[in-house]
């Protein structure tokens, strides 16, 4: 694993979840953790637990004055962000594209998709300046697989894919690392939310199909590593069981 002692690293979606199990791992490995999520009191207890190398901050990834807020926050609690997990993102309200709310289907582009590029914009001018960082979007396999009732969730994440190539592109001779990380089904409460919908495959999965979140957590770990270097402008598959041999994971 790399060593992650002195650096910071932001996590969106951190109150639960890949977001609170991703930021557990980076504090063990040393990093400071930056933790950002619309519930205010479940980041302050998460980050009461992890101690003085954690910060808060309350934030909506759907409004980028509130990200560009929170890198600010992070670079002047600990002196910088050399990491960003894109991790924030919503599947509800999950329905047919003739039944759609479309401002409920407009929110879920604005926090999957325009979230991340938020993020990417807040965070990398700042990285670049220092010499470089890693950016992470958590990407899924509906990012390249149309499924019954997840146009909205499909969109967002293959336009999130897509930004993740163009930051690559744009970022690499700037000491830019970008990837993207496709954990498969994770046993969190989105898959509650999936399972109660009854609409396409994933949602007649069994709890036990489910992956633990600290498999992505540790995979995040080490795609900050110059091990994962060969990845960059790609996406890492959890599902891909030679990745799971090399990280070490195993049901």
């Amino acid at each position: 694993m790399k060593d992650m002692r002195g650096k910071t690293v932001m996590i969106t979606g951190a109150s639960r979840g890949i977001g609170a199990a991703a930021a557990r791992a980076f504090a063990d490995e040393g990093a400071n953790v930056v933790l950002l999520a619309r519930s205010r009191e479940s980041i302050t207890d998460l980050a009461g637990e992890i101690g003085d190398q954690a910060l808060a901050v309350p934030c909506d990834v759907s409004r980028y004055w509130e990200v560009e807020a929170a890198v600010t926050a992070a670079v002047e609690t600990f002196g910088g962000l050399d990491v960003l997990i894109n991790n924030a993102g919503v599947i509800e309200p999950i329905s047919h594209l003739a039944e759609a709310d479309p401002e409920a289907w407009g929110h879920v582009i604005d926090i999957n998709l325009k979230g991340v590029f938020h993020g990417m914009r807040a965070a990398m001018p700042g990285m670049v300046d220092r010499g470089g960082g890693t950016i992470i979007t958590i990407s899924s396999g509906a990012a390249h697989n149309a499924l019954e009732g997840w146009s909205h969730y499909c969109s967002s994440k293959a336009g999130a894919a897509m930004l993740t190539m163009c930051l690559h592109k744009e970022g690499a001779d700037k000491g830019i690392r970008a990837m993207g990380l496709s954990p498969g089904t994770v046993a969190t409460e989105m898959q509650h939310e999936i399972k109660a919908s009854g609409l396409n495959p994933v949602s007649k999965l069994d709890w036990s199909d489910h992956i633990p979140a600290d498999w992505p957590a540790k995979a995040l770990v080490w795609m900050c590593s110059a091990e994962a270097d060969e990845y960059l402008g790609e996406e890492i598959s959890l599902r891909d069981k030679g990745i799971r041999a090399r990280l070490g994971l195993s049901a």
